[in-house]
């Protein structure tokens, strides 16, 4: 990717894919997956900033895996990659810690 860093408290995901079989093997269509909720946190910005101007630093971290809602995010291609870019309070929580 290249140097692309977002501003405030924003962050940039890219999506993990969703399984395309079942456990029993049976091969999902494109048409019937859900676009996942997992992803892997890219790149952060330097944080938001309270009434009195003082930085709020982002609790994520590159390489963080997480969950965010269905709909979060606004998709964009970055260097040929599809990519999302969210507030950080979008972000419901952190399932496995980055760097």
């Amino acid at each position: 990717m290249k140097k692309f860093r977002p501003l405030h408290d924003r962050v940039v995901v890219k999506r993990i894919d969703a399984d395309t079989k079942t456990k029993s093997g049976i091969i999902i269509p494109d048409s019937a997956q859900e676009k996942p909720s997992e992803g892997e946190v890219i790149a952060v910005g330097t944080g938001g900033r309270d009434e009195a101007g003082k930085l709020i630093p982002i609790d994520v971290k590159v390489g963080d895996r997480i969950l965010f809602g269905k709909w979060s995010g606004t998709e964009v291609k970055i260097d040929g990659e599809e990519l999302l870019i969210m507030k950080e309070s979008d972000i419901m929580g952190i399932i496995g810690k980055g760097k």
